[in-house]
């Protein structure tokens, strides 16, 4: 963390812009958004924004964008390589997350899209599992860029306002949308055994 703080806070604006664009677009794009600190970059760009460092308007468009294309990017992978790509590389550990993740989807269609956003996890692997699940590219582009639009700005002016409690903002963050997650998993649960037992004679 304070390795990514020190390169960014010493990088010119645009090449910063260019940092965090390039950070989330691979969150998505390359399936390892859970080990790529793409979230922190975008809050980071937050406080340099709010510290004059960097525009706001232009930190917004490089995030929303690279955002929503990242995903498609991810989306179009996972439709032409499918699992192979799933069962392979470092995601060989995640199995089990890989099977709730895809449970989620099953369950919440486009909905799961946009609440992927909250983890990064989820957030690294929802578009590869939308492609290979052949979701209509239509359908998840528009939850894609709805939680693309409403994640990016959100950490973005959670950075801009937080300023030097952003590590403190940042803590929180991760533990709300691990809780959010848990919450509409649990939900999601709930619905599938009430529907389970009606269908049942």
């Amino acid at each position: 963390m304070s390795g990514l703080v020190d390169h960014l806070t010493r990088l010119s604006g645009p090449v910063a812009l260019v940092v965090i664009g390039l950070l989330v677009f691979a969150e998505a794009a390359v399936f390892v958004g859970f080990v790529l600190p793409g979230e922190t970059a975008v809050l980071l760009g937050g406080v340099l924004a709010g510290t004059g460092r960097l525009s706001l308007a232009a930190l917004l468009v490089v995030v929303l964008a690279t955002a929503i294309i990242g995903d498609s990017v991810g989306y179009e992978v996972g439709r032409h390589l499918g699992p192979r790509l799933l069962a392979s590389g470092p995601l060989q550990r995640h199995q089990g997350r890989l099977l709730g993740a895809q449970t989620f989807l099953r369950e919440r269609g486009g909905w799961a899209v946009l609440l992927s956003r909250l983890t990064a996890f989820l957030r690294a692997v929802m578009p590869g599992l939308a492609g290979s699940s052949r979701m209509p590219y239509g359908r998840f582009l528009l939850f894609n860029a709805l939680g693309g639009v409403l994640w990016g700005t959100g950490v973005v002016l959670l950075g801009y306002f937080a300023g030097n409690s952003y590590e403190t903002v940042e803590g929180v963050l991760g533990k709300a949308s691990a809780v959010v997650i848990a919450v509409v998993l649990i939900a999601a649960f709930v619905v599938w055994r009430v529907r389970r037992s009606r269908a049942e004679p």
